[in-house]
């Protein structure tokens, strides 16, 4: 039983050396009725147990998943029961809700009774019978720094143990050595499976050696497939992890984790001319579902008009390479950027396994078309993905697969640094030197000749084409030896700045004292996408577009050991190197210059130098060659034959 009246105290305390471990605290006796009661309180021996010395924290923000209540000066609060909820509390700043043993926030009850109606494959939620007579939330104080870090981690989506293994030997051994603590964060934002939920239990344990809480967003693989409605398809999610929606606050940031997926799409988005949804077979659609705005409007109004509004959510608000896509980016994105209209704000994604940074003011042509929306208000991030392309290409260095992008970038995490409401972005590929951001190459003739007539084999029949393709990366002429004709014709140097923005700006600084000011090949001004050859990243495609690892085969007597297998165990038997699905055709956040005609025969030093809108510096060096004639790239045979 809640006892009636609390002291009102200032509580001080050190920073959390260890995890907060705990959960809330739920009162059985004297339940069933219309509403849930409870206290927020200082946990101050952190046992989750409100005892008769511990106090209440006012001011908290609860919500049954629409509705809203703030708690009043004894930390008490009343809330009404709804049938399908999630009863969560927003962590306030300056204070820290407990994690489980897998660092994983325990912020909610979820409150289901008759548990979900059909049996799912992962099981879904249990009976949670009649609703309990109250719940109490525990709190612990944390340091009152505003500066913090947070790992946005885009698409881990591990399809199988071994994925989950090749993430934990990639990001996640990088996050591990960064510094991350309990005043920290690491926030996912979906995918963090793929389709098999039973590995969401391993991943989450082996990433609670970062050290850092692990706040998840709901995607669209991590779902039950099988769930009739949308109300019951991430049923199995709210037992393994918690909420599908919910926030948190950390310093001078509000986090507002949105499910924007909607699982089988249904009438209502049919009626919006997503025509995908009718049909026997099940889709989603990115749409936030009224029930879920009503309860963001409501959270809206209660935070302050001078906090940061950081929107967490899988499907992009909007998205560069899906900017025609009326499946792929959010319905109805007018009503969001309306409610925070004269506020600061920020939007985290993932969904399409590239690195996307979209200014204010930038524009794509099929974004008013597909989310009603016009020039970008504030920043919208497409966070990469850290399984990459899913996880395809050869094998690297640590045996982990390469996996570039789609849009070329590598495997890996966005990182934010938060400093009251500003911040600083930068993405760190897997295993990579922290310094580097950005691939340099040339675009040559050769190349483009190469690429386009692999691109032409890749687009025929699988089932009648020839099974080798016509090149491969052992025919590509060596890209950095370039020719008089070569530079007649044309030859480009690029810069693939993963984490590039309409901000950036790129020079090539010439060993002869030239300097060329670089171009971004999409203004970002109501354009469509440019693609092909002229605006493919020259670095990235050569390792898509001839991959080895297809080829691997052996006697071992294990099927499943040959060729590359991925996705929902989709086989890609033994064959010559081939290109993957993932090619990097297309990118807002290339650069290229023309190399001048009258570049003098010799070798030349090329520093190419960005610089992003915090003034921050990446230096690559590229080595070019210029003769007369190409030599041949092989080891002279015939002079030895005797």
């Amino acid at each position: 039983m809640i006892r009636a009246a609390l002291l009102s105290l200032v509580v001080s305390s050190p920073t959390l050396a260890q995890p907060f471990v705990g959960a809330p605290e739920v009162i059985r006796e004297g339940g069933g009725g219309d509403t849930i009661s409870g206290v927020v309180f200082h946990d101050a021996n952190q046992n989750s147990r409100f005892e008769r010395d511990e106090v209440g924290v006012e001011g908290v923000r609860i919500s049954n998943g629409r509705d809203w209540v703030i708690t009043d000066e004894l930390g008490l609060y009343e809330i009404a029961v709804r049938p399908d909820m999630n009863l969560t509390i927003v962590q306030p700043a300056g204070w820290q809700v407990p994690v489980d043993h897998r660092n994983v926030p325990q912020f909610s009850y979820i409150h289901k009774p008759g548990g979900t109606p059909q049996t799912l494959r992962y099981g879904g939620l249990p009976d949670t019978g009649p609703a309990p007579a109250a719940v109490n939330f525990p709190l612990a104080p944390r340091e009152a720094s505003n500066s913090f870090q947070c790992a946005i981690i885009g698409d881990s989506q591990t399809y199988s143990n071994r994925e989950v293994s090749w993430l934990r030997d990639g990001a996640l051994t990088d996050l591990a050595g960064a510094g991350l603590g309990s005043d920290d964060c690491m926030l996912y934002v979906g995918d963090v499976v793929g389709d098999d939920l039973d590995l969401l239990d391993r991943l989450l344990e082996t990433a609670s050696t970062v050290g850092a809480p692990q706040w998840l967003v709901h995607g669209n693989h991590d779902f039950d497939f099988d769930a009739l409605n949308d109300a019951d398809s991430a049923d199995s999610w709210r037992r393994l992890y918690g909420p599908e929606y919910y926030a948190f606050e950390r310093g001078d940031v509000l986090f507002v984790v949105l499910d924007n997926v909607v699982y089988p799409c249904n009438e209502i988005d049919l009626a919006a001319g997503h025509h995908f949804c009718a049909g026997d077979r099940s889709r989603y659609n990115g749409r936030v579902t009224e029930t879920q705005f009503t309860w963001l409007e409501g959270l809206i109004e209660l935070t302050p008009e001078d906090t940061l509004v950081v929107f967490a959510h899988h499907i992009p608000f909007v998205s560069f390479v899906d900017a025609a896509s009326n499946t792929h980016q959010t319905d109805q994105l007018d009503r969001i950027h309306a409610l925070v209209e004269g506020r600061p704000a920020l939007s985290l994604s993932g969904h399409t396994h590239t690195m996307e940074n979209h200014a204010p003011g930038q524009i794509f042509e099929g974004w008013t078309e597909n989310t009603g929306t016009g020039p970008l208000p504030f920043r919208h991030m497409i966070a990469g993905a850290a399984s990459g392309s899913w996880f395809q290409g050869d094998l690297n260095i640590d045996g982990n697969p390469m996996a570039l992008q789609r849009t070329g970038g590598p495997k890996g995490v966005l990182m934010l640094d938060f400093d009251g409401t500003a911040y600083t972005e930068r993405y760190q590929g897997a295993r990579m030197d922290p310094s580097r951001g950005q691939w340099v190459a040339l675009n040559t003739p050769g190349f483009r000749s190469w690429y386009e007539t692999i691109m032409a084999w890749r687009e025929e029949d699988r089932e009648t084409r020839d099974p080798v393709p016509p090149l491969s990366i052992n025919d590509l002429p060596d890209p950095n030896i370039l020719t008089p004709t070569d530079l007649a014709e044309g030859t480009y140097i690029t810069a693939n700045v993963w984490a590039g923005s309409s901000e950036t700006v790129v020079e090539a600084r010439l060993s002869d004292g030239r300097t060329l000011e670089m171009q971004r090949t999409q203004e970002g001004a109501g354009e469509a996408p440019r693609v092909g050859v002229n605006w493919a990243d020259p670095f990235a495609t050569q390792r898509q577009l001839s991959v080895m690892r297809y080829a691997v085969q052996s006697r071992s007597g294990n099927p499943r050991a040959q060729g590359v297998e991925a996705w929902q165990g989709r086989r890609f038997e033994p064959a010559p190197p081939q290109p993957q699905n993932a090619v990097a055709d297309r990118n807002m956040s290339l650069w290229l210059a023309l190399l001048p005609e009258d570049l003098a025969p010799g070798a030349h030093r090329i520093e190419v130098v960005s610089t992003d809108r915090h003034g921050h510096e990446l230096h690559d060096i590229i080595l070019v060659e210029v003769l007369e004639e190409r030599p041949d790239p092989y080891f002279p045979v015939e002079r030895w034959q005797d």
